[in-house]
């Protein structure tokens, strides 16, 4: 299981109880925390974040079967980027608040305007750059760790060619409101695809989401 940007794996799956759902179920949860965040070091060098799935790919080790995994936003890109390394490594996706836009160009632009809510310089009327400026700022995270992560070497951008390599299964979650839609080019790209549109949801409320939850214990819980 693996968080999104601001999160943790204790402040994403643990604090809202869905670790121990998942595990009552009788699937053994692996928590990873991503570099920057949570327990992992915090490290204010944007280069120190440019290999985004190394984390992932320590916590899966030299594992001899695939593992099903979940990963929101942030968490969801560096599940992808591991796929890239060894698409063996994973049974099945679920990967969360991602859309179209990781088929594209990174946009510097965008990357400065969640900056500029980091630092408090956005404009008083971008609810989106301040939303994420109060995420990097909550209790136990470090700002400037975050802001670097933000401004990591980007590697190119995922393409249709080598996302047909992953042979997982892959359910992809997108809330209706979420600023990443839309998200069919990308459900597209897999060979075996679900994409699951939550009502009324927008990107920072999809993992309290109850059609979220509901889709999270079906995709662990099915054999």
């Amino acid at each position: 299981m693996v968080h999104g940007w601001g999160g943790s794996h204790q402040e994403t799956w643990q604090k809202s109880g869905l670790e121990q759902l998942v595990n009552e179920s009788g699937v053994t949860v692996l928590g990873v925390d991503l570099l920057g965040h949570g327990t992992a070091e915090k490290p204010h060098d944007p280069a120190s974040y440019s290999d985004i799935s190394a984390p992932i790919r320590k916590a899966i080790g030299a594992r001899t079967t695939s593992v099903d995994a979940v990963g929101f936003s942030l968490g969801a890109i560096a599940l992808l980027d591991a796929a890239m390394h060894n698409p063996k490594y994973f049974r099945r996706l679920m990967l969360v608040g991602v859309g179209d836009g990781l088929l594209g160009p990174h946009e510097p632009a965008e990357t400065a305007r969640i900056v500029s809510g980091i630092d408090g310089t956005a404009n008083s009327s971008d609810v989106l750059a301040r939303q994420f400026g109060n995420y990097a700022n909550r209790s136990g995270n470090d700002p400037y760790a975050l802001r670097a992560m933000l401004l990591r070497p980007r590697r190119e951008p995922f393409n249709e060619v080598e996302l047909k390599n992953i042979k997982a299964k892959i359910v992809l979650v997108v809330g209706d409101q979420d600023f990443v839609l839309p998200a069919d080019r990308l459900a597209r790209a897999f060979d075996d695809c679900r994409l699951i549109i939550l009502k009324n949801c927008d990107h920072f409320s999809t993992t309290e989401n109850f059609g979220f939850i509901d889709a999270l214990l079906g995709f662990f819980c099915e054999y």
